[in-house]
């Protein structure tokens, strides 16, 4: 279990890892353990939330920097890189075999270079606008981890754009039933945990989330013939980003506020 548990980290993180054998057997549920490191970085925002909580509750410039910063710092940016190549294959409107060229063209276009910025924008904005509440940074640390169960269900419900590559390699490595059946069921746990802080906000973040989710598998089928590593880093940071303006947007609308027990 640990050995599945290192390869995600080493694989999705910067954080240090005791080197593992990458065979078979630790690949074959490393997708139920990506959502782990969500986790971390869940609690690291939250924490990071809880100590300017204190400071400047409404938010602010500095706080708003680090819920942008701090999954760039435990990730390595990794995904990001996946998200910029996808821009630039996007942008082109290619045939799909141009496409998948462009996405292994390790040159960044101007198109990749907007998106980026544009998305980082969108999400500093966006955490801008979050009031320092505990029931908005729970639902706020959760969103890493609801990220990342939707693209490990991608890796083991999509076909690949490939038979090459490192996702084409999880995914056949896979036990796929049964890692949709964890993640799925994470689904439930995600789902049940952001109802009980605030319900309004909860069914905006869940409808968002799984629109984007539906939008990911579309795209990817129709302009690529499946998912690649790069498209899931795309999803990834875009997820993130409608998950970060949707929770703005239900503070905006439904306030801060949560259950009593919050």
């Amino acid at each position: 279990m640990w050995q599945t548990i290192a390869v995600a980290f080493s694989m999705f993180s910067h954080i240090p890892m005791p080197r593992v054998d990458w065979s078979a057997r630790n690949l074959r549920y490393s997708m139920c353990a990506f959502p782990l490191v969500g986790v971390v970085i869940g609690a690291i925002c939250i924490l990071w939330g809880y100590f300017w909580m204190h400071l400047s509750p409404a938010g602010g410039l500095l706080p708003a920097a680090g819920f942008v910063l701090l999954p760039l710092v435990v990730t390595g940016g990794i995904h990001w890189d996946g998200f910029c190549d996808t821009a630039d294959a996007l942008a082109s409107h290619a045939p799909r075999s141009k496409k998948l060229a462009i996405l292994k063209d390790p040159h960044t276009g101007a198109f990749a270079v907007l998106a980026l910025v544009g998305c980082l924008l969108l999400q500093f904005a966006a955490c801008t606008a979050l009031p320092l509440a505990v029931p908005v940074l729970f639902q706020l640390g959760l969103g890493f981890v609801w990220s990342r169960r939707l693209s490990g269900l991608a890796v083991a419900s999509f076909p690949c754009a490939k038979d090459s590559g490192l996702l084409h390699t999880f995914a056949c490595a896979a036990d796929k039933r049964r890692v949709r059946a964890v993640l799925l069921a994470l689904a439930l746990v995600c789902n049940g945990a952001v109802l009980l802080v605030e319900w309004r906000r909860a069914l905006l973040l869940t409808g968002c989330a799984w629109g984007t989710f539906a939008y990911y598998r579309h795209m990817s089928r129709t302009k690529f013939g499946g998912i690649t590593g790069d498209l899931a880093g795309w999803f990834l940071q875009v997820c993130e980003t409608v998950l970060l303006t949707a929770l703005a947007a239900g503070c905006l609308l439904f306030g801060k506020g949560g259950a009593p027990w919050f």
